[in-house]
């Protein structure tokens, strides 16, 4: 009797650790926590078809790819496009990117790299749009497009106080509009465009009503699970999304209406901020929920500022709509690689009264420079405030899981006992 002997290719090998990684963190979010949400099973699923499966969502539609939240997503969906974020979060990505860029890189732009490089997509983008944010994602959109990819730049303004910045901004919209309009052989109209304008804005309504729920004292959903449905929007069916958050939503207010508490009653409550958590890269997330603090809002780009703020338009007419559109892109950006980022403290300061914070939890990426150049000025100003805010650098690998929790452990029980001083 003969055994056929299996032998897996290098691209089989790296999906198979992409779907380790992946259920790994979708195992914990299921099964490490008290009270699980019924309606979150839509999203662990979406997860685990994408990520362990490998199946694509958008047969037949052409995807465009973005390399930040600064491509306006409105325009492609009035372009009949589907727009799919490449932020990448995976360490079996990191580590092919590694091959390509220096050591000290930022790892979300080394696995995003990797993942170009190894081609190892469930949707693979028919052409990507870059804008010119941070130097080494603008770097990575050349080095991506020497593997035979289309990347195409969008210049992005340093500054945003300047009229000079926001009519450059404007134009970069309107070139990327002019550009992903002859791709799709599709006229942008005044028809399309509105309607794009408020689906999306009824998506950002609905984060928006999520996080309403977070700022009761009995909270009734993780953080982690937030960070989730937000990531879900970088590449879901933009219809089914707002119809799991939809169901999510009604959810939530039955548990809010029944008392549950995701989290326990001296649970401190945090505001997380810095580089973004990008599925499946919640390692910090994740040790602060289980350390028994619970996130109730945060500052990143892979969630609240990218739904925070809505397209406001005065005249419904195209090109009013495409301005509306660029300012809303600039205006509300609080991502440091500005000049001058005194919006994002601000924003900073505001969700910790808002949403009753105890502390600020700040994640830089080790080799992200803007996140880590910026860290002192948010500390200080953090110091001024007094709010208790501790400073994390991390990347994508396993290691220093215990280092890390004991950082983060050892946080939680100060503001643990900063609140029992305060009674």
């Amino acid at each position: 009797m003969h055994t056929e002997l299996t032998i897996e290719t290098p691209h089989q090998r790296q999906n198979r650790h992409k779907a380790m990684e992946a259920i790994s963190v979708l195992n914990a979010l299921k099964e490490d926590f008290k009270s699980p949400i019924r309606s979150m099973g839509y999203f662990y699923d979406l997860f685990e078809k994408v990520y362990c499966r490998h199946e694509p969502l958008h047969e037949g539609k052409a995807k465009i790819g973005t390399m930040c939240i600064q491509i306006p997503s409105e325009i492609i969906y009035a372009l009949e496009g589907i727009p799919i974020r490449l932020c990448n979060g995976f360490y079996t990505d990191d580590e092919i990117g590694s091959d390509l860029l220096p050591q000290k890189s930022c790892p979300l732009v080394k696995a995003t790299v990797g993942w170009f490089a190894s081609d190892n997509f469930s949707d693979k983008p028919d052409i990507t749009f870059s804008p010119t944010t941070c130097d080494q994602k603008t770097k990575a959109g050349a080095i991506i497009g020497s593997f035979g990819h289309t990347v195409i730049d969008v210049g992005f303004p340093r500054t945003k106080e300047s009229e000079e910045s926001r009519h450059y901004w404007r134009e970069s919209v309107k070139s990327f509009a002019v550009k992903l309009s002859k791709f799709q052989g599709k006229k942008l109209t005044k028809s399309n465009l509105e309607s794009a304008i408020k689906k999306v804005g009824y998506a950002q309504s609905l984060y928006h009503k999520l996080t309403e729920f977070r700022k009761a004292k009995a909270v009734p959903i993780l953080g982690v699970d937030m960070f989730l449905v937000t990531n879900a929007f970088f590449f879901d069916k933009i219809d089914e999304w707002i119809g799991a958050v939809e169901k999510l939503l009604a959810e939530l207010e039955q548990r809010v209406n029944d008392g549950v508490n995701v989290a326990g009653k001296a649970s401190p409550r945090i505001v997380y901020t810095g580089s973004p958590p990008i599925f499946p890269n919640y390692k910090i997330p994740l040790i602060i929920e289980e350390s028994d603090a619970i996130i109730v809002a945060d500052e990143t780009c892979s969630s609240n500022r990218m739904f925070n703020d809505m397209v406001a338009v005065d005249e419904w007419n195209l090109y009013d709509m495409i301005d509306s559109v660029s300012d809303k892109y600039l205006k509300a950006c609080t991502c440091p690689i500005f000049t001058q980022n005194d919006d994002r403290i601000r924003r900073i300061i505001q969700l910790v009264h808002t949403y009753k914070g105890d502390g600020v939890i700040y994640q830089a990426f080790a080799g992200c420079q803007v996140y880590e150049m910026e860290q002192r000025s948010v500390l200080a100003a953090m110091e001024r405030e007094g709010i208790p805010i501790l400073y994390i650098e991390s990347d994508y690998s396993p290691s220093q899981h215990g280092q890390l929790t004991t950082r983060v452990e050892a946080f939680v029980e100060s503001l643990k006992n900063r609140k029992r001083m305060k009674k």
